[in-house]
């Protein structure tokens, strides 16, 4: 028979606040037009490229309801000031991947590769379009395939990359069908989504990979809010060096869930994730809920998740819908406690989870297993009811954290954990007639 570890107390939490930036105010714009595409491989990169510098330093360039903008090229736009983007039509980048394979913008963490490129500063681009990346042909070209194996050479562009932007406002539109991840933040300051619809679906059974909505690095300040994703992994995930995150009314489906991380993956070097507060998260159909990730192994870096809330978080049909994972990425537990994670998770809530999970690990709702070689502590728990269609007692698994959590939680090795992770939902009642 397992004990469960004691309850802690509650506790003071941190409670972010969205951020506050001052956009230029200017009246009576300059309106800039570009040609639209004939068709889908009319490529109007160069046409674009030319109207974003006659609307930069105060005007805006207009992207027509019902008309398309086909890119074909990369594009570097990183010289951005004071400009706005009217984007009610669709840009959509074409399928050549051997083009596309050859001429990118690389970013060295995880091999990560662009069509184009946004920086500068006071960027808005608003509207009722879409940014499409035409993700079909690298789904299908990507089966079979992983994006962390060292010796994989088939890269895929993320949707849309910034570069050492400050001051970023996207509102309004869709982004779909990215070969890769959807957003990836870099090295900027001050950025805002509101209203933003992600979506990527497969129209066979080659599923749509590493299709995050949002990922981060060197990003401080940073705002999502209303937005909705609907893809095949993280579906909110800021990763090395992020802090300051404000993120509320997200709502998610067939996602890895709302990640910390990972970090912790280069050798010898420190990764920081800080100061984020998540509330009012729908999350459906996902493998994960609300997750904690960090590396192991012989080879990787160090750091800390600290300060991190997670506040009002309801689930459906979620197989992990709390877990703190300090053995990633594919590790076996042998590996993962000969060579354990050196990244710290401090100061960690959890408040008013609710819903129920897929019953794939039987009635066991919340996993938190620390690594040894890691602070674990300040992690806690409250109004936690979620339960398993395997049925109650919901439980709770917890190893290495120092302190109580505010919940009743046994060892992994524990009888009751065991017989939990076991159980599995009951056949339906039958009625004979």
């Amino acid at each position: 028979m397992g004990t469960p570890n004691s309850i802690s107390s509650p506790k003071d939490y941190y409670q972010g606040k969205p951020q506050k930036y001052q956009f230029p105010a200017r009246g009576n714009r300059k309106k800039v037009n570009i040609r639209a595409s004939c068709n889908e491989t009319d490529d109007i990169s160069a046409d674009f490229l030319e109207g974003i510098k006659k609307a930069n330093n105060g005007g805006t360039l207009v992207l027509k309801k019902g008309k398309k903008y086909v890119i074909g090229k990369k594009l570097d736009l990183t010289f951005l000031n004071d400009i706005q983007v009217q984007l009610d039509g669709q840009i959509l980048f074409t399928n050549d991947i051997e083009y596309w394979q050859k001429n990118y913008f690389a970013h060295p963490f995880q091999n990560s590769i662009s069509f184009w490129q946004w920086g500068g500063k006071d960027i808005v681009i608003k509207g009722e379009g879409e940014i499409n990346g035409n993700g079909q042909v690298w789904y299908d070209g990507f089966a079979g395939k992983q994006i962390l194996d060292p010796n994989n050479t088939y890269l895929r562009p993320v949707l849309f990359t910034t570069v050492g932007a400050t001051g970023l406002s996207i509102k309004g539109i869709a982004m779909r069908n990215s070969p890769c991840w959807t957003n990836f933040l870099t090295e900027s300051t001050d950025i805002y989504y509101d209203d933003v619809s992600i979506e990527a679906v497969s129209i066979n059974q080659n599923r749509p990979k590493n299709t995050d909505g949002w990922d981060t690095y060197n990003v401080d300040r940073l705002t999502v809010t209303n937005s909705r994703a609907n893809i095949g992994d993280d579906c909110f995930s800021p990763k090395p060096n992020t802090t300051n995150v404000f993120v509320q009314n997200l709502w998610c489906n067939g996602t890895n869930g709302v990640s910390m991380g990972s970090i912790g993956q280069y050798p010898g070097v420190m990764d920081i994730i800080e100061n984020i507060y998540i509330q009012n998260v729908t999350m459906l159909n996902s493998r994960n809920g609300a997750r904690l990730k960090a590396w192991a192994g012989s080879n990787v870096g160090y750091g800390r998740i600290n300060n991190v809330t997670y506040e009002d978080f309801y689930v459906d049909n979620v197989d992990y819908p709390l877990i703190l994972d300090q053995c990633y990425f594919n590790l076996n537990e042998t590996e993962c406690a000969k060579h354990p994670s050196e990244v710290d998770f401090t100061s960690i809530t959890f408040i008013n989870f609710s819903g129920k999970s897929s019953a794939k690990r039987g009635r066991v709702t919340v996993e938190a297993k620390c690594s040894e070689n890691a602070v674990c502590e300040d992690i806690f728990m409250e109004e936690i009811n979620v339960h398993s269609p395997s049925g109650d007692p919901a439980m709770a698994i917890c190893d290495g954290i120092k302190g109580g959590i505010g919940i009743p939680c046994f060892p992994a090795n524990a009888t009751e954990a065991k017989t939990a992770l076991k159980d599995k939902p009951k056949p339906p009642a039958t009625t004979n007639v």
